[in-house]
C-alpha cells in the first residue's frame, strides 16, 4: 500500500496553482508501478520520494507525468518539499533527480509552507528557423505574433524547451494548438514543454506552457521552464545585475499561479520559489493498491 499526497504548488489556495502527486516512501516500487500511480493521479506530475541512507534531508526523487517520466519537475519539487516540510519542520533538503542534485530550501509563511528550488546550471541557445516554423504551424501562430525583442532559444534547467515571446497578451491568451502534431514535435526535438511568455514589463512576466507530451494540454505553473526561462533572459543579457522576476501562469486556465524567479548575471543556476497547499487536507490523501 503506497499513501499518495495531492498538492497544489506555486498557490496559497487549492483551487489554483499547478497539483502534483507527492509519494514520500517510494522504497520498493519499481518503474512501471511508479508509471501505473503517476496515470492513475492523473495530474501532470507526481513525484516519488525515497530518503537517501534512511536520512531526512537528502532524497532520490523521481517524477512521472500520465505518460512518462521526466528528468525533472519544478512544481512536484516544490510540492514534495512543502509535503516533507510538515512533516519535519524547515529546512535545506537535496533532491537527487535524473537530472542533478537540487539544493531545496522550505520557510514557514503566513499562510502555510514556501519552498525555494535551485536548479541546475541553465545554459540558452537559439531556436533553428525551421523548428520554430513548425512551432509556430502547430500553435496556428504566426511569425508576426512573436516579440522581436526576445529571439526563440531553446532553454535548458533540468530539461529543454522551446522558448516563443508572443507579442500580446491577447496573442498569448489565445492558445488553441494541434496537440498530437505538436506533441509528435516536441518528442522528435526533446522538449518538455513550450515556454510561452509575454513580458509586461522588466519585473512581470506571464506565460503558458503546452505539455502534450505528458498527456497534457497545459501546465498552469511550471517550475522547470521559469527557471529556464531564466536562464535564457541571462543568455540574452537582459539580467545585468542580480534580481527577482514574478512569472504568472495558469490565469486563462483559471487556476493563477506565481513563480519568484531570482537570476543573477553571474551564475548560471537559477532559483524558484513558491507555495504549496495540501489539496482537501487529509481527505485527499488515499492508498494505493499495487
Amino acid at each position: 500500500m503506497t499513501q499518495i499526497l495531492r498538492y497544489s504548488a506555486f498557490t496559497t489556495r487549492p483551487e489554483g496553482g499547478n497539483p502534483a502527486g507527492v509519494v514520500l516512501d517510494a522504497r520498493g516500487l519499481d518503474d512501471e508501478q511508479m508509471q501505473k500511480i503517476a496515470t492513475s493521479v492523473g495530474y501532470s506530475e507526481t513525484a516519488f520520494a525515497r530518503p537517501v541512507n534512511g536520512k531526512g534531508q537528502r532524497f532520490a526523487v523521481r517524477y512521472f507525468s500520465p505518460r512518462a517520466e521526466v528528468a525533472f519537475c519544478g512544481h512536484a519539487t516544490i510540492a514534495t518539499a512543502v509535503a516533507i516540510a510538515e512533516q519535519q519542520g524547515n529546512g535545506e533538503l537535496v533532491f537527487d533527480t535524473p537530472a542533478g542534485s537540487i539544493g531545496v530550501v522550505t520557510a514557514r509563511c503566513q499562510d502555510g509552507y514556501r519552498a525555494t528550488l535551485r536548479s541546475v546550471p541553465t545554459h540558452s541557445r537559439p531556436a533553428t528557423p525551421s523548428d520554430v516554423a513548425k512551432a509556430l504551424q502547430t500553435l496556428h501562430w504566426s511569425a508576426d505574433d512573436l516579440d522581436p525583442d526576445f529571439p526563440p532559444h531553446v532553454a535548458f534547467a533540468g530539461n529543454e524547451h522551446l522558448v516563443l515571446a508572443a507579442r500580446t497578451r491577447h496573442r498569448l491568451a489565445q492558445l488553441d494548438y494541434d496537440f498530437e502534431d505538436l506533441r509528435d514535435l516536441m518528442t522528435l526535438k526533446g522538449w518538455t514543454t513550450l515556454q510561452l511568455f509575454w513580458r509586461q514589463n522588466d519585473e512581470i512576466f506571464h506565460s503558458r506552457n503546452p505539455f502534450p507530451i505528458g498527456g497534457v494540454v497545459e501546465d498552469p505553473a511550471t517550475g522547470a521552464a521559469a527557471a529556464a526561462l531564466g536562464g535564457y533572459l541571462r543568455a540574452l543579457g537582459h539580467v545585468t545585475a542580480q534580481r527577482t522576476m514574478s512569472i504568472i501562469q495558469g490565469e486563462d486556465m483559471g487556476r493563477p499561479s506565481q513563480l519568484a524567479v531570482t537570476v543573477d548575471p553571474h551564475d548560471p543556476q537559477v532559483s524558484v520559489a513558491g507555495a504549496a497547499v495540501k489539496i482537501g487536507g487529509d481527505t485527499t490523501s488515499r492508498r494505493h493498491s499495487e
